[in-house]
């Protein structure tokens, strides 16, 4: 191929006829003047920058179609929009529906920022139609004609992916990832996912030749730091739990069915997603009559709920082995009397039989997380202070697990073993959980009195 590096490019030529406007850039190939016009000035301004990156590049220009090297191999020539969807749909078979809903947010601001010229269309329709329907290989076909027409005009508006050799639409796209639909600041935790997932997409786009080099910067800086330490505000003393509990007991509707749950990740420190996926013959309980005996709860599934429209069969929850674990393992958790006497009187109550969900809703079906967190909103509102309620104290659902692995901890029990019953590591237990620890400074020093140390001087 003849190529050329003798390259000028010229700004953008508009030409105002009697029908339309039409914007055209031109540039020279060792004085061979190329001409390619445009619709609209954003078009326009967008290929030009394409051609003004590759020359800053030291990219050499084909003397047979006058475009950048790259645009021949097809580094160039391909779409973002086509990209992400490829993306996309290879992700879709590898992940679980969490990771798939996570990608489609990613990929949806990314798409966004990589615009050639901003949409007419509601900018929440715009993310609406990329987020549930273009990156959703399940339902891609399935898109409403409004906007099946935004995704359309989205294929012929996205830039090529020479965008990604230009550092300062890079920076662009990293600050739409950081950045809310307010303008402020998203979480750190946030960023660095969209982060994480942005990244393997450029890997991907380097493993398939679509990229020459992974354009996202890196080393240290390049992402926001989070802490995976939980707040120690949001644990709860026992007195402030048992509280809670009773309310959800005394509650009309179903309570005694959400007691018995929350007392089960309550004395058990274990995920809600664990809890709704047992059924009664994960439980062992003691003899009759021995409730003051400690039980047994067998863990082997989860069922985290991800939303229809994210798993391959259009159920809510999704099956899956525990988390950081095989696919068949298990794990049993020692039950504390007071939930083998809760247990009791919930599978009696219910007529559960041993194959039977443990927890279940009205309907007999899988307890729904909007009941589990409607009830536990509810409850903190009526038996906190206002400066409790409004503040982290058991905000969360998963504050439950929090506050019994961090007394397991305080307790004195050997996080080796705390770690076997939470289903963590024991780095990511006390990375999680050292910060809450206390009740043991007494202990410690009176250990590092013994130890002995220096003599005191005397005069």
């Amino acid at each position: 191929m003849d190529t050329t590096y003798n390259v000028k490019i010229w700004s953008i030529r508009v030409y105002r006829g009697k029908q339309k406007t039409s914007y055209s850039v031109r540039w020279s190939l060792d004085g061979r003047e190329w001409r390619q016009p445009f619709d609209t000035r954003a078009l326009a301004d967008s290929f030009r920058s394409e051609l003004v990156s590759a020359t800053r590049r030291g990219e050499a220009f084909s003397l047979t179609t006058g475009r950048p090297v790259s645009h021949q191999s097809g580094t160039s020539a391909v779409s973002w929009y086509d990209f992400a969807v490829q993306f996309a749909d290879a992700q879709w078979h590898r992940t679980a529906g969490n990771s798939r809903k996570n990608t489609a947010k990613a990929l949806m601001t990314a798409t966004v920022a990589l615009l050639r010229t901003p949409p007419a269309f509601k900018p929440v329709d715009v993310r609406t139609a990329l987020r549930e329907f273009a990156f959703n290989a399940r339902r891609r076909e399935e898109a409403p004609a409004e906007l099946a027409t935004i995704l359309k005009w989205v294929e012929r508006n996205a830039m090529s992916m020479a965008a990604w050799e230009d550092p300062a639409k890079v920076d662009e796209v990293l600050h739409a990832l950081g950045t809310k639909l307010d303008g402020t600041r998203a979480a750190a935790s946030s960023v660095k996912r969209n982060r994480r997932i942005l990244n393997v997409a450029m890997e991907y786009a380097v493993t398939h030749r679509v990229l020459r080099t992974n354009p996202l910067p890196k080393g240290r800086g390049s992402v926001p730091k989070t802490s995976s330490a939980i707040d120690k505000r949001s644990l709860l003393n026992p007195e402030q739990a048992a509280r809670l509990l009773g309310w959800v007991r005394r509650r009309p509707r179903g309570g005694k069915r959400l007691h018995a749950f929350f007392a089960t990740l309550y004395y058990a420190g274990s995920r809600p997603e664990e809890v709704v996926a047992m059924r009664v013959a994960d439980v062992r309980l003691p003899e009759e009559g021995a409730d003051d005996q400690w039980c047994e709860l067998l863990f082997h599934t989860a069922q985290p709920e991800v939303g229809k429209n994210w798993t391959d069969d259009g159920e809510i929850h999704e099956e899956r082995g525990l988390k950081g674990r095989a696919a068949d393992d298990t794990r049993v958790v020692p039950g504390h009397p007071s939930l083998t006497r809760i247990l009791r009187e919930h599978i009696k109550a219910q007529s559960l039989k041993p194959g039977d969900l443990l927890f279940q809703g009205e309907m007999g079906e899988m307890l729904a997380g909007s009941v589990i967190r409607r009830a536990w909103v509810r409850a903190r509102r009526e038996v906190l202070t206002p400066e409790e309620s409004a503040s982290p104290l058991g905000k969360r659902v998963y504050d439950l697990r929090h506050t019994r692995l961090t007394k397991w901890l305080n307790d004195g029990l050997p996080p080796a073993q705390v770690a076997e019953w939470a289903g963590n590591s024991v780095p990511v237990l006390l990375a999680t959980y050292a910060r809450c620890i206390n009740g043991q400074l007494s202990d410690l020093k009176r250990r590092m009195e013994a130890g002995g140390d220096l003599p005191e001087v005397t005069d």
